[in-house]
């Protein structure tokens, strides 16, 4: 009878010790800590990264090609080599993926002046350079664009006036920067057709004031960033050579 009273008694008291209790906040303290380099957790932390940075660094400076030459974009009027080698590139690499997703081909590619970050130096090429020239984390995507849109970038690449970069389109304008001729792939743009038109999610987004990407009839992201799509293309060649040619022109007479 002792024994069932005792656990009586200590079921109560477990009831009662997990009722809860209402509190009230009544003060705030502060305690400042000092930061610095005496800190023993910090050389703790650099000690601890030490290894994983020096293998960045390793990777970084792996040669992956060679340059015949620098390249910038101040090089060029309306086209310059680099951009047309970043444009291409996008093109050989992410095309082959957007068929296989898509049974379709990419009829070209946009992108934009102020997205090349950096130059191409003269000499071994390393992924760090990559990074330099594409350090943001750019996708490609692949908008279907009909042909009156395309009217409209044309619009826009006219009256921009700079070396926005673009493969497969051909634009040609007069002293008054005037569209004179413009064909994708070597044929007159159709305004009835539907072009498939690889670029970045950036410019996707509105970047650079492009907001003839809107709307479509449908959006591919390939989930490729710009810059592997340069280093992949970069570790199966041996040397690049881009030039400026007449993808983009003015005629001044």
């Amino acid at each position: 009878m002792r024994f069932t009273h005792l656990i009586f008694l200590l079921n109560f008291l477990m009831i009662i010790s997990c009722k809860e209790e209402p509190y009230n906040l009544t003060r705030i303290e502060g305690k400042r800590i000092e930061i610095n380099d005496s800190i023993s957790p910090k050389q703790d932390i650099e000690t601890f990264i030490e290894p994983y940075k020096n293998h960045i660094e390793k990777d970084l400076d792996s040669v992956i090609a060679y340059a015949m030459d620098t390249y910038t974009k101040s090089n060029g009027e309306l086209n310059t080599a680099i951009g047309n080698f970043m444009v291409d590139v996008v093109y050989e690499q992410a095309n082959p993926i957007f068929n296989s997703r898509a049974g379709k081909d990419i009829d070209m590619v946009l992108l934009n002046h102020g997205g090349i970050r950096s130059i191409i130096p003269k000499g071994n090429l390393r992924i760090r350079n990559v990074f330099e020239l594409m350090p943001f984390e750019n996708k490609i995507v692949v908008v279907a664009l009909k042909g009156k849109q395309i009217d409209s970038m044309i619009t826009y690449l006219s009256k921009a006036k700079r070396a926005h970069p673009f493969s497969k389109l051909k634009l040609t304008l007069d002293k008054n920067f005037e569209p004179i001729s413009a064909s994708i792939k070597g044929k007159t743009i159709d305004v009835n057709k539907t072009y498939y038109v690889a670029t970045s999610d950036y410019l996707y987004n509105n970047g650079d004031n492009m907001r003839f990407f809107r709307p479509n009839d449908s959006l591919y992201d390939l989930n490729y960033k710009i810059r592997n799509a340069l280093i992949d293309y970069l570790k199966k060649v041996d040397t690049i050579n881009p030039v400026i040619d007449d993808r983009f022109i003015q005629i001044k007479k």
